[in-house]
């Protein structure tokens, strides 16, 4: 019999609580499109309906999972939900929630090599299996120079390459002494805002990242990021880091890497380029072209969450030397030294992270892995990215639309030609609906619509009833 005195879940309750989650998680999935897309609440409701306090002895499990689907439900944006074309999606799977069910079960914290070598050792593999399958540089490999870790998000990995590349072109002074003030970064007008915050963590202040002008795709133009760099050492400041994007996140766009990458070479400069989205379309050898250049850059990050089916949070960063990267992120206080540690021979990931902690995110991504296999992944990315490119033939044959960039993959950015405030209400209209979920930017300075094609479970259906509701809601309009 359980020792209720202790308080604790026993090892059958918790069989029989993990089974009903377990059932309630696949109902949920079953029913999931019966949901409005975008939670309906009004601000606050959902606090209103919690009591005031916490409980003074423990509620029955039953009762827990009860108010889940009464109280927490109402709530839930469905991301999961096939219908979803907001943002970029944040993509989970069958086997990626049990590979994170089975992590949280573990409890592991894989800070050190030696606080649980398969954390590790498994992760290291896997991301050395992701290497070949995105056609990526062989520098990227942990057997080479580099080698690759998980972060939480992109904007994590960002940051380590910031401060990596602050190091660089500070001699690795900066750390012990601070920033001077004379330290510049440099982006697109398109990069994401993680680029800018990453700047102002890092010390180098968001006066000190250049905003490099685009071309009419969007995409950043050389010319510019070469003339800024010339005028800025010029005036005695310090070039330290680009940012490239390979699929920014208001319209998909491409900067051009190589061209990039040989202004960074030129002038010993760091340079990050971040696929968070975009990234996965490389399993497709039809679409590998995303890559060319990346063989130049001194670190690469994509985001498995996203598009790879594998439930947040996962991004998978590459660096092309790791002691560089090491030797910015590393502290090593007497209590984490250990004679693994001390012997060189294993990896310890603390020093390629900003937290000291880690979880087993690596079990996850490995499940997904194996799971679908190369074949599948493929199967998944060509079909949303086929209707993707249908989505946007649609738009082009509808004369109150118009494509408002190029759809080099699965983001179609697309308006109505009546304006501003027309688009505006069309996707309020949508979003109230709780049919589908759109998102907006801006785009030369006007309202527009995107419809990212990504979702897991998205299939053909979902995005041709989509169209047919947008040409519903516009004619109302």
């Amino acid at each position: 019999m359980p020792d209720h005195t202790q308080h604790h879940m026993s090892p059958d309750e918790f069989r029989r609580h993990g089974h009903a989650v377990i059932d309630w998680i696949a109902d949920y999935y079953s029913r999931i499109e019966s949901f409005p897309v975008l939670s309906q609440t009004r601000p606050g409701q959902i606090r209103a309906s919690l009591p005031p306090a916490a409980p003074e002895r423990g509620e029955s499990f039953d009762a827990i999972l009860g108010d889940v689907e009464k109280l927490i439900l109402p709530g839930i944006t469905h991301w999961q939900s096939p219908n979803f074309f907001a943002y970029f999606p944040c993509n989970a799977s069958g086997p990626a929630i049990l590979g994170d069910l089975l992590s949280s079960g573990l409890g592991i914290q894989g800070m050190l090599w030696a606080t649980s070598p398969a954390c590790t050792e498994l992760e290291t593999h896997v991301l050395d299996w992701l290497v070949p399958m995105l056609g990526l540089p062989e520098k990227f490999l942990s057997s080479s120079t580099g080698g690759g870790v998980i972060q939480d998000t992109a904007s994590s990995a960002s940051l380590c390459a910031l401060l990596a590349g602050r190091e660089r072109a500070t001699s690795y002074t900066s750390n012990a002494n601070g920033c001077t003030g004379k330290l510049i970064a440099y982006c697109s007008t398109q990069t994401h805002s993680s680029v800018e915050k990453a700047a102002k963590i890092a010390g180098l202040g968001a006066a000190n990242l250049r905003a490099i002008a685009v071309d009419e795709t969007f995409a950043m133009r050389a010319d510019e990021l070469a003339r800024q760099i010339a005028n800025d050492k010029a005036a005695g400041l310090i070039p330290c880091f680009v940012c490239a994007t390979v699929g920014t996140t208001s319209s998909n766009a491409i900067d051009p890497v190589p061209e990039i990458a040989h202004i960074c070479r030129e002038h010993g400069i760091w340079l990050h380029v971040d696929a968070a989205m975009s990234g996965t379309a490389a399993l497709c050898p039809e679409f590998r072209h995303i890559h060319v250049g990346v063989e130049h850059a001194d670190s690469y990050c994509f985001n498995p969450h996203k598009w790879m089916f594998t439930s947040f949070d996962c991004d998978v960063f590459y660096v092309a030397d790791r002691k560089a990267l090491i030797q910015t992120l590393s502290v090593l206080p007497e209590y984490l030294r250990n004679q693994a540690t001390e012997s060189g021979a294993v990896i310890d990931y603390r020093d390629w992270q900003i937290p000291l902690g880690r979880r087993f995110r690596a079990l996850k991504l490995w499940f997904v892995l194996r799971h679908y296999g190369i074949e599948g992944l493929q199967h998944h990315i060509r079909e949303h990215i086929a209707l993707a490119q249908q989505f946007a033939g649609w738009i082009r044959s509808d004369a109150r639309f118009e494509l408002a960039a190029p759809v080099p993959l699965n983001l179609v950015c697309f308006r109505l030609k009546a304006g501003d405030a027309a688009n505006q209400s069309l996707m309020e209209r949508l979003n109230r609906s709780g049919e589908l979920y759109l998102t907006h930017t801006k785009l030369n300075d006007l309202f527009t619509l995107r419809m990212c094609v990504g979702q897991t479970n998205t299939r053909r259906g979902h995005v041709e009833r989509a169209w047919q509701r947008i040409q519903e809601a516009a004619e109302r309009l």
